[in-house]
């Protein structure tokens, strides 16, 4: 009265076995589990820990042996995993044999298969021979200038004009009192007093601005404005509004000198400092499209140097998903400009071929980081799960407690953790050789990532 476990086939990748377990084996496991609970029960007409075995199994025979069911199904597909040596590509896919019901009743054997796709075995390649070149931006002194100048004018002050004749225009700063009314009725958030307004910077409703250009010192304007259709307060979407607005002070742009007076109103030592802590600026500014390249060039290279057959079910996912996206980006007229005159055959095949590079590239990733015992530690997961719920700002709490509960989300968070720190062991074995390259050369954009390709 054992189990029997079958390999019925062995077929590339894929591997099925057939898994019996007798009815009486998971009738011995049900008698355990009555057994179990039954000194637990608290039941209506018996005393605690009383109750008969029987009336036991006729109240929870049935639910027990679904239990069972499920618990041996689990325990015998690991049993499979392990005895066979086998690293599947994804969940084993479980095909129950004949009427599950009469097995839960208890009148036939628990018989099923376990169809599965195994990790290919391959050697990754040597990576001390790889040779790579990491292009690294470094400012130039024009460039360097370009953004102190763009500093000193975000740092400009405001002087008020003199004479109450002056007339505003672009560019000037404006000291105001408002009050705006929809309907003829005042509304919320539609008041201010001593508000600053910079004529041309954009900051309020489309139109507003535009009427303040050449009003005076204690004027008062009426602006007539409509609210965009897409408005954030949608009480107020697509309506039209009127706002008094009283100018109290016109006031001119004044441009700070760029010198050592500057950078200490920035908290900066000098002027010399500054510009070598923006020439930092720049530089980091742009490390994720060195890091982007270095990376690309990385895959690449292992790409061509790994060739093994890939699990079909693992390239069907991936492609499944690409494709998706395709069809909704070619619905919305979004796709890529290279990809807009094509039919949908060519796109299949090309899109095909990225999503078996993706998987290639997946399991090479993930078999150089099991041989060097890569592991995500659990601060690095903590970090990761903390910045994605900040993004949802006042909901931050919530999505936190949610990733921290569950596991499948912190899977998804964990696996381009676990891929950086692969590619960055690679790439300290590699030869890597540093390129002096121009901001233009960096960012070209023929070089930049496409919708889909990695």
């Amino acid at each position: 009265m054992s189990m029997q476990i079958v390999e019925k086939s062995i077929e590339g990748l894929s591997r099925v076995y057939g898994v019996t377990v007798p009815s009486a084996l998971l009738a011995e496991k049900v008698e355990a589990r009555i057994a179990e609970i039954t000194p637990t029960l608290n039941l209506k007409g018996f005393r605690p820990g009383k109750v008969p075995t029987a009336h036991v199994r006729k109240m929870f025979g049935r639910s027990l042996m679904s239990e069972v069911v499920e618990q041996t199904i689990t325990e015998t597909t690991q049993k499979v995993l392990a005895d066979n040596n086998l690293r599947p590509a994804g969940e084993p896919d479980l095909r129950p044999e004949g009427d599950i019901q009469q097995v839960v009743e208890g009148k036939a054997d628990l018989a099923y298969e376990i169809a599965l796709e195994v990790i290919p075995e391959f050697e990754p390649a040597d990576f001390s021979g790889i040779t790579l070149k990491r292009p690294v931006y470094e400012p130039t002194d024009k460039e360097v200038d370009e953004a102190v100048a763009e500093l000193a004018e975000s740092s400009k002050t405001y002087e008020p004009r003199k004479g109450k004749t002056v007339k505003a225009k672009d560019g000037d700063q404006l000291l105001i009192d408002f009050v705006g009314r929809v309907d003829g009725e005042v509304f919320e958030g539609g008041s201010a007093g001593d508000a600053t307004l910079t004529l041309g910077s954009g900051q309020f409703i489309p139109g507003f601005e535009e009427q303040l250009v050449g009003a005076k010192a204690e004027d008062e304007v009426l602006v007539k404005v409509t609210f965009p259709a897409e408005y954030q307060a949608a009480q107020l979407a697509g309506k039209d509004a009127e706002f008094t607005v009283k100018v109290k002070e016109v006031r001119a742009p004044k441009a700070s000198k760029i010198d050592d007076e500057l950078a200490q109103r920035l908290g900066i030592e000098d002027l010399e400092k500054l510009k070598e802590l923006l020439r930092s600026n720049l530089q980091s500014q742009f490390a994720g499209a060195t890091r982007f390249k270095l990376k690309r060039a990385l895959l690449d290279i292992l790409d061509e140097k790994h060739d093994f057959p890939l699990p079909p079910r693992m390239v069907e996912a991936e492609f499944s998903q690409i494709w998706d996206q395709v069809q909704q980006d070619k619905t919305a007229g979004n796709l890529p400009p290279e990809d807009t005159d094509k039919s949908d055959d060519q796109l299949s095949e090309e899109y095909r071929k990225i999503a078996e590079r993706r998987v290639r590239l997946g399991l090479v990733l993930a078999e150089v980081g099991r041989i060097n015992n890569v592991q995500v530690t659990e601060q690095e997961l903590a970090e990761a799960m903390r910045q994605e719920a900040m993004r949802y700002g006042p909901q931050a709490q919530q999505i936190f407690d949610f990733l921290r509960q569950n596991p499948s989300a912190q899977a998804q968070i964990r696996a381009p953790i676990f891929e950086e720190k692969v590619v960055d062991l690679i790439v300290s074995k590699a030869q890597v050789e540093d390129e002096k390259v121009s901001r233009e050369e960096l960012l070209k954009e023929e070089d930049m990532p496409s919708a889909y390709r990695s």
